[in-house]
């Protein structure tokens, strides 16, 4: 998608996340003419079970568990803030390219990475012959997908709340100009910000474009009753962005 490329022209367009992830996709949409609105929807907590948690990452330093599996730059977050070192022996498996370079920039080692960039897709391609137990840090509200499709292979999984999603609410101008039309499309990057988006802003105008990064939170929107227009064909901004591009050039 070349950066002089002014498919969106005119568009005003909701990012539901700040930060890095935030800042970046600003970025590629200004350059795409478009005029980016930052308003976080959801922001992290720390878990309501403390104890819990550091129990498992005790575990986990001492190398009680033959895999972690991590689903979310947060977790990486919190694996750091924890003074986490991972032994040699525990092999690491990361859902998405996001979450893989955000470990490995964060000093981890990582040994897989799905091709299908979901729990789902994890689920569906981890290797027969891995065996053994297995920690899965995640949010206090992820789907349980990952944890029974592991356990369904036989694994030994232990699922820890790492975190707590919590939800954040927009400015009162930003809920107008939603409400307007002004903003024109919404970006949703997972079930939790769609629920938010649903529970802040609906009901949408009818020219407001939702554009989802990647069936799972294209369903999870769906779900929260929310309209979807534009499917990103992999979880990365990029491709969400794309998805938006594609849509509004076809439409």
């Amino acid at each position: 998608m070349p950066a002089t490329d002014r498919a969106l022209a005119g568009w005003r367009v909701l990012v539901p996340r700040g930060g890095k992830w935030g800042d970046a996709v600003a970025a590629t949409l200004r350059g795409l003419g478009a005029i980016p609105v930052i308003a976080p929807l959801i922001n992290f907590a720390s878990t309501d079970d403390p104890d819990a948690l550091a129990r498992a990452l005790e575990r986990l330093t001492t190398g009680s568990y033959d895999w972690l599996v991590v689903t979310s730059a947060t977790t990486v977050d919190v694996l750091v803030s924890s003074g986490v070192a991972l032994p040699e022996r525990t092999r690491v498996a990361a859902v998405g390219e996001t979450t893989a370079a955000a470990l490995v920039l964060a000093g981890y080692h990582v040994d897989f990475v799905p091709e299908d960039n979901s729990a789902r897709g994890l689920v569906r391609e981890w290797d027969s012959g891995a065996t053994g137990s297995v920690l899965v840090p995640q949010s206090d509200i992820a789907e349980p997908t990952l944890v029974a499709g592991l356990a369904d292979r036989g694994l030994d999984i232990e699922y820890v709340a790492a975190y707590r999603t919590v939800g954040v609410p927009v400015a009162d101008s930003v809920r107008a100009d939603v409400a307007s039309g002004r903003i024109g499309a919404l970006l949703v990057t997972s079930g939790s910000v769609a629920r938010q988006i649903a529970e802040q802003l609906a009901p949408l105008p009818e020219a407001t474009v939702v554009a989802c990064i990647g069936p799972r939170t294209a369903f999870d929107a769906r779900g929260a009753g929310l309209t979807v227009h534009a499917i990103a064909e992999s979880r990365s901004a990029d491709s969400l962005v794309e998805s938006l591009v594609d849509f509004v050039a076809g439409r």
